[in-house]
């Protein structure tokens, strides 16, 4: 197969923030062009949303429904390969399912879904289709944050014995949903994002690179889930204590109402034998602490890297590796295995290196856990999936 992937993408609009996010990722490699959209529920937005991005007005669509049966209809070398679906938690679901339904690969914001029941039913059909589906975690996609992985699971840390992970925002430190923060008004309505407010948002982040570095699996909580501005209709701070599979501890915090910071997140990881630290907001560094030696400093770029960061890494050393990158990287490990199977080839692990459908739903149970266990008067709450 020697073409880029045909890529309809379901929301974000010229009003939008995360779809043209999506759009730059997804074009940075050269493997994916823009074909199809219904890039609002507003048919007049939408179309003028298409035209700003040069679509053809027959591949502009109303609605998501009429873009996946049409394009569904069309000649194999003219339809679309996959969806990206970049729309608020509450409309996940229902056009990922269609889309699996009529064929297409799925390419989804997270969380993926607005339930952990809705995520066990988009498995189900993944693995009933052998369709691929995508999630956009995107802190998985930096190079330091796989070569970490990687130094991990190759055992240079020993067994694992803590992780401490902790994501502040202030964006939210006003009541600034009902001050014209359209980003805001539906993230903080629990009707369209879900259970838990900042935890659903952010926590789920900083959860999924507790166990993607650490290749364990959480198991046991403690949350406390905290409404600190008044007026606030969900969750906007909360504290985790963590227990992993390995019995092994950690601390989780999520926060969007930390005044001043920006996206903060950052995680140390801890084992027998020496530590590592990673920032996203110095994304090129990984600090490695050992108990008899220097710290060293791991930096992108450089010859020293394991397989994972260096198939994941763009620019020579000393030139940032960012978040359009880590979004990008999601997108060319996706567009790589989707052509693999498509030419009936083996993709190897590098390429196969992005979230699944078991993230969606190991996010999902994460909510759903956290907000039971803040409910709940007992200490430890056992995790259920």
């Amino acid at each position: 197969m020697k073409r880029k992937l045909k890529m309809g993408m379901i929301g974000g609009g010229k009003d939008a923030f995360i779809g043209a996010v999506h759009r730059l990722a997804a074009n940075m490699d050269g493997l994916i062009e823009l074909t199809a959209g219904a890039l609002s529920v507003n048919p007049e937005v939408g179309y003028e949303s298409g035209k700003l991005l040069f679509l053809p007005d027959n591949r502009i669509y109303k609605s998501y429904e009429e873009m996946i049966q049409k394009e569904s209809e069309l000649p194999v070398d003219e339809k679309i390969d996959f969806v990206t679906i970049v729309t608020p938690n509450f409309a996940h679901f229902a056009p990922a399912m269609l889309a699996l339904e009529h064929g297409f690969n799925v390419v989804i914001e997270k969380p993926m879904t607005l339930t952990l029941e809705e995520a066990k039913l988009l498995k189900a059909k993944v693995e009933e289709t052998g369709l691929t589906l995508c999630l956009t975690h995107t802190y998985s996609g930096y190079p330091m944050v796989k070569q970490a992985r990687q130094m991990v699971s190759d055992g240079l840390l020993g067994a694992i014995r803590k992780i401490i992970v902790e994501y502040p925002q202030g964006w939210l430190s006003t009541l600034s949903e009902r001050e014209g923060n359209a980003q805001a008004a539906w993230r903080t309505d629990p009707s369209k994002t879900g259970k838990s407010g900042s935890m659903g948002d952010i926590g789920t982040h900083a959860a999924h690179l507790a166990e993607y570095i650490s290749g364990l699996k959480i198991n046991k909580i403690c949350a406390d889930l905290n409404i600190v501005v008044p007026g606030r209709a969900i969750d906007d701070d909360g504290n985790v204590l963590l227990k992993f599979d390995n019995g092994s501890n950690g601390v989780l915090i999520a926060s969007q109402i930390a005044a001043g910071e920006e996206n903060a997140l950052k995680i140390k990881v801890y084992g027998e034998k020496g530590g590592l630290e990673w920032h996203q907001m110095e994304p090129n560094t990984l600090i490695a602490k050992w108990p008899n030696a220097p710290a060293q400093i791991y930096r992108t770029g450089n010859g020293y890297m394991g397989s994972f960061a260096k198939h994941n890494t763009r620019t020579p050393g000393g030139h940032p590796e960012g978040y359009l990158e880590a979004f990008a990287n999601i997108y060319k490990n996706f567009a790589l295995t989707v052509n693999a199977k498509l030419n009936q080839e083996q993709p190897t692990p590098e390429m196969l290196d992005f979230p699944t459908a078991d993230d969606g739903i190991r996010g999902m149970a994460f909510i759903e856990n956290v907000v039971n266990s803040s409910k709940s008067d007992q200490k430890w709450w056992d995790y259920k999936i």
